[in-house]
């Protein structure tokens, strides 16, 4: 206790500037997962794709990241094992945002898309298993997440091939299918406006005073749905029926009309990332203002005070504005080769599986569900249609991820103990 009131004003500054460092790689690196695809089916510019992504990337994390913020704060470790020694949860949770942190700096610029999830995870499990007692992790809870890297891409990678064989089944393979495009896009648009709607009102407005019923919430998400709709047929209207200049594609005016509806299915994901990731840098933050707050008590609920999701939502801003153009442009053309209706259709997918999960509290990893939603794409292309030497690579990434976060983090952890313990 008297460390946290000795220390106290210096722990928190740690704590924002670590927590910021972690937004920051969250941004760099992971916000590649709501943009790549836009980028490399060429329906958005680089420039355009980040400016879209800083916009929702902000409005996700600060208006719907509370739920699984509550996650990664509290589920992962038993705070009784720490209820006599509050400051050792303190340096865990400084060691874990500095260790993903650091990870995430180091993925960045090599031009890896890594987790994460799996990052800050790893390093929470490491600095508690070795650092205070390997009861101290809610082994089941970690079990759970664990099962949601399966669960999420194929969940992912399920929703995007059923939504490409819809577009393919009623657009791509119609006698006129400029026309038949004009005609079933509508529904897209309105299934992104909805599913995006129903999110901010379920979620977010809880964290701006404003509460809604389920059904109230169905009710203006079906009209948020329809305004989508309407703006998105006004950009359709301008598309005319062209034939492709290079004899290469029938599909070129369609594919343009794809292009418009990427552009809302980019904001979808991006939101959708900013309302689950923002979790993986805040959580750990909003645990250590907790405890400093309170002299040293380590509450089961406290409060999430809004300046910090502000916190974590303006670094993961910052850190797409200041490097993220690095990993966008090589997400969206290593895996599979994408046009704007596959793009679309993986896009969707991983956005409606990001979004099912902040609204349950799973923390997903948005790496695994958007490459989940890519590889489900291809594969409705055939095996040929993936380059499975990428998807090697990222794979061995991921596994990678996880011990260098806890490794990381159990030295930090013990460095913090013996400069401040």
């Amino acid at each position: 206790m008297s460390i946290i009131a000795e220390h106290g004003q210096l722990l928190l500054i740690l704590a924002c500037l670590f927590g910021f460092f972690m937004a920051w790689g969250v941004g760099a690196n992971d916000v590649a997962n709501a943009m790549g695809t836009s980028v490399g089916a060429k329906a958005l510019t680089i420039k355009q794709a980040i400016l879209i992504a800083m916009l929702f990337e902000f409005c996700g994390a600060y208006l719907a990241g509370g739920e699984v913020t509550q996650t990664i704060r509290k589920g992962i470790l038993d705070p009784a094992y720490v209820a006599d020694s509050p400051e050792l949860l303190v340096y865990g949770m400084l060691s874990a945002l500095l260790a993903a942190g650091t990870w995430l700096l180091v993925a960045s610029l090599m031009g890896w898309p890594v987790s994460t999830t799996h990052s800050i995870v790893g390093a929470l499990v490491g600095f508690a298993a070795v650092g205070i007692d390997v009861d101290a992790v809610a082994w089941g809870k970690v079990g759970q997440i664990v099962a949601s890297w399966v669960v999420s891409p194929v969940l992912a990678g399920t929703i995007s091939f059923g939504l490409f064989l819809s577009a393919q089944s009623l657009i791509l393979r119609a006698e006129k299918p400029f026309e038949a495009a004009k005609r079933y896009i509508p529904f897209y648009l309105f299934l992104v406006g909805f599913m995006i709607s129903m999110v901010t009102m379920v979620k977010g407005l809880k964290h701006v005073g404003l509460g809604l019923s389920f059904g109230e919430s169905l009710f203006y998400a079906a009209i948020a749905g329809l305004v989508i709709t309407f703006i998105g047929n006004l950009f359709l209207r301008r598309i005319k029926d062209e034939p492709d200049p290079t004899g290469h594609s029938r599909f070129a005016s369609v594919e343009r009309v794809f292009a418009v509806l990427m552009v809302f299915t980019a904001c979808a994901m991006a939101f959708a990332h900013g309302s689950n990731d923002v979790a993986n840098a805040i959580g750990p933050v909003a645990a250590v203002v907790s405890v400093i707050q309170s002299g040293g008590e380590i509450a089961a609920k406290a409060a999430l005070p809004w300046w910090v999701l502000l916190l974590g939502a303006g670094g993961i801003v910052f850190g797409l504005a200041t490097y993220g153009f690095k990993v966008i442009a090589t997400v969206g053309t290593k895996i599979t080769e994408l046009t704007p209706s596959r793009g679309f259709a993986a896009e969707l997918g991983a956005a409606t599986t990001v979004v099912f999960a902040s609204a349950t509290g799973l923390p997903i990893s948005t790496t695994h569900t958007l490459v989940g939603a890519v590889l489900g794409v291809g594969l409705a292309r055939g095996i040929a249609a993936l380059n499975l030497r990428v998807i090697r690579n990222i794979f061995m990434s991921w596994i990678v991820t996880l011990p260098a976060g806890a490794g990381l983090a159990i030295i930090f952890f013990f460095l913090f103990k013996a400069f401040l313990g």
